[in-house]
């Protein structure tokens, strides 16, 4: 019986160089080893005499090698090792490519079991390259086996026969997180039973039966891990402001706010006065008025003597807040600089210098305020335009330039990304949240359709005819070039580009996408953000957050290979000013799924209503991305299928937390060790 931190090469048959390979997978101890869950199954259990065998099916048959296997070489890098075997209903010919080394091992008058699919031309059975083991091995066939993520080195024969001899060696010292009274309660199998099953099930009820458990033990352990970090950053000391009333800067607004943006405006006050550091998301639709709400809490930063900083993706977007922000809250006397990488050395180290020494009460960047040589000597507040494009430990490392003391500076986080609350439990767990779901009065509607590539050269024409009214445009496409290697209808930036200039030779055409260097790509969005082109065709990188009010219309190419949520935002970049504006969704695909759900972007224009539809319809990969929210990898649960499970994961953790808070009582303490284990595996990002 090995301990479950035994290092991996405890297994028989991993040496050194296995060792190392399957260190790549992140799988170094036996604990590592029986949590490298499967990524799918294949059912094996159909076995066949060789005369049933039915053509395209995927079967096995045990038959004996009639004769020796020959082998020969057809062409350079094409070599054929070929079989006859037979059991008592007939014979099956089976064939391998590139794999020589199978002559010497299948010997002629030995039975074996080959797996694959059939080929059944008139009475000829035939497989080619099976699946092949000894007859009563029972490793690769007769059962429904595991299929696991590979890297180079290591095959799924390897791994099977590892994580079996792994189960085998742990399987009594497997230590339970889920106190004994929440997995009796919510009618969750042993630890032991799950590991088991979750690798080699028995049939489809094991497995959903093991799924379920560990899937309730993850999010059981990531709400209570990041329970208790909210509570610990809520008891961090900070300067309590004792004036935290808005209403000067209110007074000298153009508009009155919404209902959503009092609300958030008074959460944010409350939080600032408390004594305690605020962490607090704002969560609101496209145009909801979230930078009037951050402009509020910087008021009230400053008017309590300190500094604030807000900190934005990309360049454009901190010019677009400065260009915004300042001329309000310098009409109150409040300071402000703008850093980004552009700004010539001489003007940054004056602006530094008067940073130094608190003549700048608000600084506007991009990740250029996380350089070592920005100082804050008494930053208060820090804001992040996220936009799910900082991590959390870029935010804190911003928030550490502020540390007085014991004192930490204010965060306010701004995400532009409506989430469901439910989901929004989990991911901003270590936050307390405001959501805005009011847009203000006069923000336009955004006219919506989804047609077909039919209606392409009408749309040109609507296109030509809007800028000949002094609009601009944008198209998006999924793709930067043509990939010889993904021959399909997707749009190419680059050709498109092209080509529409072809159809519009008339109109200044610009052309963006991810692969340009970040210079070029801030140059080309300024100079349409200023007029100097009428289209903009671009990848999704429009959808980061361009304010250009002149923009009328959106058009997206292949709308289908977008996920709702992202269609939204990008729909968002148009509608930014008082021109009547359209999004025109481009799809030709015929399925009935994409139909409808395309049809929900022409009912709604609420982005909460169009992110419940897309977590249900595409799951939360797609609905997020490669976005940064600083939780660590499920390994099993998908928080979209799972939320029902989540949300009962989330009550039990805190029922557990509220009896015993800092898991002091003997049957909590394998479930502390393992939030302390999560808490410091994702320390990078959940701090």
């Amino acid at each position: 019986m090995a301990e479950l931190q035994t290092d991996v090469r405890y297994i028989k048959g991993i040496g050194e160089q296995r060792a190392k390979a399957l260190a790549r997978l992140g799988i170094r101890t036996l604990r590592d080893l029986i949590a490298y869950f499967p990524r799918a199954y294949e059912d094996r259990r159909t076995g066949r005499d060789i005369a049933q065998l039915q053509d395209g099916e995927s079967a096995w048959v045990e038959a004996m090698v009639a004769a020796a296997p020959t082998r020969s070489r057809i062409r350079r890098g094409l070599e054929l090792v070929k079989l006859r075997a037979v059991d008592a209903t007939g014979a099956l010919d089976v064939t391998f490519f590139n794999q020589g080394y199978l002559r010497d091992q299948l010997r002629a008058g030995e039975s074996y079991v080959f797996y694959g699919k059939a080929e059944v031309r008139g009475r000829r059975r035939a497989m080619t390259n099976p699946l092949v083991e000894r007859a009563g091995a029972g490793l690769l066939t007769g059962r429904i086996v595991p299929v696991y993520a590979l890297t180079a080195g290591v095959g799924q024969s390897l791994l099977i026969k590892a994580v079996e001899q792994g189960l085998a060696a742990c399987r009594d010292l497997l230590p339970d997180p889920l106190p004994d009274g929440v997995r009796r309660g919510h009618s969750l199998c042993h630890v032991g039973y799950a590991y088991e099953q979750i690798h080699f099930p028995e049939g489809e009820e094991a497995l959903s039966i093991a799924r379920r458990r560990l899937v309730f033990e993850e999010l059981f352990l990531l709400a209570a891990g990041l329970r208790q970090l909210r509570e610990h950053r809520n008891a961090e000391a900070a300067v309590p402001f004792r004036d935290t009333d808005a209403a000067p800067l209110l007074a000298r607004l153009p508009f009155s706010l919404t209902g959503a943006q009092r609300r958030a405006v008074g959460d944010i006050a409350r939080d600032l006065a408390s004594g305690r550091v605020m962490n607090r998301l704002i969560e609101g639709d496209v145009g909801s008025g979230k930078t009037m709400v951050a402009a509020a809490a910087i008021y009230l930063a400053v008017k309590n003597g300190c500094q604030a900083a807000l900190m934005a993706p990309t360049s454009i977007l901190a010019e677009q807040h400065y260009a915004g922000l300042a001329p309000l809250l310098e009409g109150l006397r409040i300071r402000c600089g703008l850093l980004t990488g552009a700004l010539p050395a001489a003007a940054r180290r004056a602006l530094l210098e008067r940073l130094g020494r608190g003549e700048v009460d608000l600084l506007i960047g991009t990740h250029a305020l996380l350089s070592g040589d920005v100082a804050f000597p008494r930053l208060g507040l820090v804001v992040t335009d996220e936009q799910h494009r900082f991590g959390v430990g870029q935010r804190s490392a911003l928030s550490d330039k502020g540390r007085q003391g014991e004192d930490a500076p204010h965060l306010l986080v701004m995400s532009a990304t409506p989430i469901p609350r439910t989901l929004a439990l989990i991911l901003y767990g270590d936050l307390d949240v405001s959501v805005m779901d009011e847009l203000p009065p006069g923000r336009q509607h955004i006219s919506t359709y989804a047609v077909s590539g039919s209606y392409r050269k009408r749309i040109y024409a609507f296109l030509d005819k809007e800028i000949a009214q002094g609009r601009q445009a944008y198209v998006v496409c999924p793709m930067v070039e043509r990939d010889d290697q993904m021959p399909d209808e997707r749009k190419a930036a680059t050709e498109y580009a092209a080509a529409l200039q072809q159809v519009l030779p008339h109109r200044r055409i610009a052309l963006l996408h991810g692969r340009m260097k970040p210079k070029e790509k801030e140059r080309v969005m300024g100079d349409f953000a200023a007029g100097a082109f009428d289209i903009l065709v671009s990848t999704t990188v429009v959808e980061v957050g361009m304010d250009v009010p002149n923009a009328s219309v959106m058009v997206v190419e292949n709308a289908e290979r977008f996920g709702l949520s992202q269609l939204h935002q990008l729909r968002g970049r148009v509608g930014r000013g008082p021109h009547r504006s359209y999004c025109i969704l481009i799809s030709d695909h015929d399925g009935e799924e994409s139909r409808r759900r395309l049809q929900v972007m022409t009912r709604t224009n609420n982005g909460f209503e169009i992110a419940e539809e897309d977590l249900r319809l595409r799951g939360p990969g797609d609905f997020f991305g490669r976005r940064q929210h600083g939780l660590p990898a499920l390994k099993l649960a998908d928080l979209t299928c799972d939320a029902r499970l989540m949300e009962e994961a989330r009550q039990a953790a805190e029922a557990v937390l509220a009896e015993d808070p800092a898991l002091e009582r003997p049957e909590h303490r394998e479930m502390a060790r393992r939030i302390r284990q999560l808490l410091e595996e994702s320390s990078g990002a959940m701090n």
